[in-house]
């Protein structure tokens, strides 16, 4: 339970109305209940705020009419989001390591680690200060966990990989898998081997079945502070910059360089050796293709992507081509009544 009042305090908010209402816990607008602290960020939200079970609602600006104490704040959902992790603070104690755990004798483990049963940390491999290993997971030789680190149940993180601190990466997701390198002698593919790593820097979160592969000689690089969502491809060599935003079906072709702060959109699609500007958007299911060679920044839209405002005139266009063709259709009909000759749209 908290105080409105120290609840402004934390998130830095103001209070308008009463400072002194008890809260005790944080929901979405449309699951909140008696005594939870709520947001609004939608101007079409506004209208229903009276209607919110809520004690009481972070907004941009007072609202005038709400019957509810509001705390005003530069940015309401940055602030629900920080009352979720006050409110909610999920605690992982340190459960020591498992004597169902393999841990090679020259592999490195720091204080307060938690190797679960079934983990497997191999020769020559580091585990930081405070990183927990969920069941099944493996390290691989000579990989390196960073500090405060969360391993889910069956990641692979293969040899020689390097993962920063904080990091966190979900179930099942494979880091460091063979990039897909092959060449035809006439008969057959053969594998290029696959002899570089993977650098997975602090603060980056990888989701659920994600793949990130090794680079064929040097580094594949995850910058910090980046979050990929579930279900992502990235392929060798490619560098994705700081505080990227990948979300789930993206693939992205080897050699290919995100730029920081770059967004890609759900099921986009970036062919090998494009090069994305930093602070660009590429909107869901955008196809950047191979001869796209390097994307300006913008906000981009489509297959092959195109700037977003010629996407929005080309979907217009695209939306009315029944409506065009029956015009056309009619057209023809009065010109053969005419005694002309029609012209052929079949």
């Amino acid at each position: 339970m908290m105080k409105l009042r120290e609840i402004a305090q934390l998130i830095e908010g103001r209070v308008i109305g009463d400072d002194g209402i008890e809260v005790s816990g944080v929901s979405a607008f449309s699951e909140s209940v008696e005594g939870d602290i709520t947001f609004l960020s939608e101007g079409k939200l506004l209208r229903h705020a009276n209607e919110s079970k809520a004690a009481a609602v972070i907004v941009k600006e007072a609202i005038a009419g709400l019957d509810k104490p509001q705390v005003a704040v530069a940015n309401p959902k940055l602030a629900f989001a920080q009352l979720l992790g006050h409110f909610y603070v999920k605690s992982i104690p340190c459960r020591g390591i498992s004597d169902r755990a393999f841990v090679s004798e020259s592999a490195v483990i720091g204080t307060n680690v938690t190797l679960y049963p079934f983990s497997y940390v191999a020769d020559g491999a580091t585990v930081g200060h405070d990183s927990v290993v969920y069941p099944g997971a493996f390290i691989g030789e000579k990989s390196v966990i960073g500090e405060g680190c969360l391993i889910y149940a069956n990641v692979t993180v293969r040899e020689g990989v390097t993962v920063g601190s904080r990091v966190i990466i979900h179930a099942g997701a494979v880091i460091g898998a063979d990039g897909f390198g092959y060449v035809f002698d006439g008969q057959k593919h053969l594998k290029i081997p696959q002899v570089g790593g993977v650098i997975v820097e602090d603060d980056v979160e990888i989701g659920a079945n994600a793949t990130i592969d090794r680079a064929t000689t040097g580094m594949t690089v995850i910058g910090r502070g980046a979050k990929i969502d579930n279900l992502v491809q990235i392929g060798h060599n490619v560098k994705i910059g700081r505080n990227a935003i990948v979300v789930a079906q993206v693939g992205i072709g080897g050699s290919s360089d995100i730029g920081d702060g770059v967004i890609l959109a759900g099921q986009v699609g970036v062919a090998d050796h494009t090069t994305i500007e930093a602070g660009t958007i590429i909107g869901a299911q955008s196809g950047i293709a191979g001869k796209a060679g390097k994307v300006k920044k913008g906000i981009y839209a489509g297959s092959p992507a195109m700037p977003i405002s010629d996407f929005l005139k080309a979907s217009n266009i695209y939306a009315k081509l029944p409506e065009l063709r029956n015009k056309i259709r009619d057209l023809e009909k009065k010109i053969k009544s005419l005694g002309g000759h029609g012209m052929g749209s079949e």
